[in-house]
C-alpha cells in the first residue's frame, strides 16, 4: 500500500501547485486565498481525515499506529498549507530566498511527511463501497507504471532532473512571469518529491533483499545531496543573478540586491537540504547494522 500511498495526493497536486498571479510588489506580501489552492487543500483534508475517522472507529488493533499516521499527515498538510497560502508564497515573486524556501519546505518537509502518513487508505475508507471499488480498481490498473516511477534509482533520476531542468535560467525565468508554467514547476516539484520519499521511506521486504533495498536507499539520498548541493552551491558562488525576474526587481527584501538575494537561496539549497539527505541516509544505513527488530521498526 505504501506504493501507491500518494497517489490520491498526486491527484490533487495541479490545483495546489498553482501559484502566483500578479501582484503588486510594493504592498507587503499577503496570504494567497486562491481557491484553486485552498480547494484542493480542503478536500485533501477532509478526505484523509473522514476515511481516518472511520478506520479509528472499526479498529480493534494497531491504533497506535493509525494516530502515528495521522499525526504525520497533520503536519505535513500544515507545512505545506504555510508554503502554498502564506505570505511566503507570494513573496517568493519578489525574492529567490522566499522562494527556494517554499520549495524547501514543499519538498524536504511536507513530502516526506505526507509519504509517512500512507493517506492512501484512509482516504479510500472517506467513499462509498462502490467508489471504494473503483478507485481501488484504478489503483491496482496503474500499480506497475507507479511502482516504476517510485523506484529507488528512477526516481532519484527524476527529482534531480525535475529541480536542473526548472533552475534553467530560461524556464525559471518563463514560470515566475506565466502562471500556468508556475503551476507545472510546482507540480514538478511536489510530485517528483513524494515519488523520491516513496522510494526512499517505502516498506522493504525482508532478509537480504530488505537490506538490499536500504542500502540502495541510503545510497541514492548520498547521491541526492551530492546533485542537489552542487546545484546550490553554483548558485551561493554566482557574482551574478542568473534570473532576469528577480534582477529586474534591482533590490530584494532586507536590503540584498538579487545576486546576494541568490546566493541566500543557494545556501538554503545547499546546507539545509543537503543536510536532510545525509540524515536520512546515515538513519538508513544505521538500520543495517542495528539489531533485527530496530531495523524491522523502520
Amino acid at each position: 500500500m505504501r506504493r501507491l500511498s500518494v497517489a490520491v495526493p498526486l491527484l490533487l497536486l495541479p490545483g495546489m501547485a498553482l501559484a502566483h498571479a500578479g501582484h503588486d510588489h510594493a504592498a507587503p506580501p499577503a496570504w494567497t486565498w486562491d481557491p484553486a489552492i485552498t480547494l484542493p487543500l480542503l478536500i485533501a483534508a477532509v478526505a484523509f481525515s473522514r476515511g481516518w475517522l472511520r478506520l479509528h472507529g472499526r479498529s480493534t488493533g494497531g491504533r497506535v499506529r493509525l494516530q502515528r499516521r495521522g499525526a504525520w499527515f497533520a503536519i505535513g498538510w500544515l507545512v505545506l498549507a504555510a508554503a502554498l497560502v502564506s505570505p511566503l508564497h507570494e513573496a517568493g515573486e519578489r525574492s529567490f530566498t522566499a522562494h527556494m524556501t517554499e520549495h524547501e519546505l514543499i519538498m524536504l518537509l511536507a513530502a516526506p511527511l505526507l509519504v509517512l502518513a500512507e493517506p492512501l487508505s484512509a482516504m479510500l475508507w472517506a467513499f462509498p463501497p462502490g467508489a471504494r471499488r473503483t478507485l481501488g480498481a484504478f489503483g491496482t490498473a496503474i500499480a506497475p507504471a507507479y511502482r516504476w516511477a517510485s523506484g529507488a534509482v528512477v526516481a532519484t533520476l527524476l527529482q534531480a532532473a525535475v529541480l536542473w531542468i526548472w533552475h534553467m535560467p530560461s524556464l525559471f525565468d518563463l514560470a515566475l512571469v506565466n502562471e500556468a508554467c508556475h503551476a507545472v514547476q510546482h507540480l514538478c516539484f511536489l510530485a517528483s518529491a513524494l515519488l523520491f520519499w516513496t522510494a526512499m521511506l517505502g516498506r522493504r521486504g525482508a532478509g537480504a533483499s530488505a537490506a538490499a533495498d536500504r542500502a540502495l536507499a541510503g545510497l541514492c539520498l548520498l547521491a541526492t545531496s551530492i546533485v542537489t548541493g552542487a546545484l546550490g552551491a553554483l548558485m551561493a558562488f554566482a557574482t551574478s543573478p542568473w534570473y532576469a525576474g528577480y534582477a529586474r526587481l534591482a533590490l530584494a527584501p532586507f536590503g540584498l540586491s538579487p545576486a546576494e538575494d541568490q546566493q541566500v537561496a543557494g545556501l538554503i539549497m545547499w546546507v539545509p537540504g543537503g543536510l536532510v539527505h545525509l540524515g536520512a541516509a546515515l538513519l538508513l544505513f544505521r538500520t543495517l547494522i542495528a539489531p533485527p527488530r530496530i531495523a524491522d521498526a523502520v
